[in-house]
């Protein structure tokens, strides 16, 4: 990412970014160079686009193929009783508008699928996964890998969620390769072992929780700032209101 410029009015918008000592002027200009891509505009892609745009990043590509449902708006932040049928990509875009219109919005009104997601992933610095099942969250994780692409991935059940960060194509300090999704979960469970949220469903505000955390993340990514959750699965029990974190390794091969 080269540096960009900020306007006037961008320097107004960000200030309580730009007099943090570890973002600055500097760090918004990265965020505005940056090109981060977000799979699923629903409960965890809302709070990440929102707060992403509202941070200031330059580009945010929209992968969802779905349209917005009454029973979306009891998570799904970004999309409105008005947005109802609409394409979920679409509604998402209107809302980044308003919210900051230095933001560049790139739809992908699409299903992510082996024979394309490789090619949208490659135009972008960052990808941010927000889906809701494991064929995806599988998907995105072999081909941010193979992409060399950093992922912020994150899912949530009833009451409890988590997130990490992964860039397995790169070695640690001690040049130990840095662990894969697939170290973490090797293999999907079986089918109908995990229900869905339509199933089993889900506490609104937990997506505003594990959604915003990502996008937190995100930030430290592009910006260089802090200790992104690399090697570690932070865990949020909502009933509890406790958070605990789980480090994994690389799995000798």
């Amino acid at each position: 990412m080269t540096a960009a410029a900020l306007d006037p009015s961008e320097i107004a918008r960000y200030a309580r970014h730009i007099v943090l000592a570890e973002i600055g002027g500097a760090g918004q200009q990265k965020l505005k160079a940056a090109r981060v891509l977000v799979v699923g505009a629903g409960g965890l892609g809302a709070p990440v686009l929102q707060y992403l745009a509202a941070a200031g990043v330059g580009t945010l590509g929209v992968v969802d193929d779905d349209r917005v449902s009454l029973s979306n708006l009891q998570r799904q932040v970004i999309h409105g009783t008005s947005d109802i049928d609409r394409p979920k990509v679409e509604s998402a875009a209107d809302r980044i508008a308003d919210l900051n219109p230095h933001v560049r919005v790139v739809p992908h009104a699409l299903r992510l699928q082996r024979d394309n997601a490789e090619a949208i992933f490659r135009q972008y610095d960052l990808v941010v996964d927000g889906s809701d099942n494991f064929e995806t969250r599988y998907l995105a994780a072999d081909v941010a890998e193979a992409a060399r692409v950093p992922l912020v991935t994150g899912a949530v059940g009833r009451f409890d969620g988590s997130v990490t960060v992964l860039k397995p194509y790169e070695i640690d300090a001690g040049g130990n390769p840095l662990p894969s999704y697939r170290d973490l979960f090797p293999t999907k469970p079986p089918a109908g072992v995990v229900p869905a949220c339509a199933e089993a469903g889900i506490v609104g505000a937990l997506t505003g929780v594990i959604g915003t955390l990502q996008a937190m993340e995100a930030i430290k990514l592009v910006t260089g700032i802090g200790v992104p959750l690399v090697g570690r699965l932070l865990l949020y029990d909502a009933m509890a209101a406790e958070f605990n974190t789980i480090r994994y390794r690389r799995g000798k091969a």
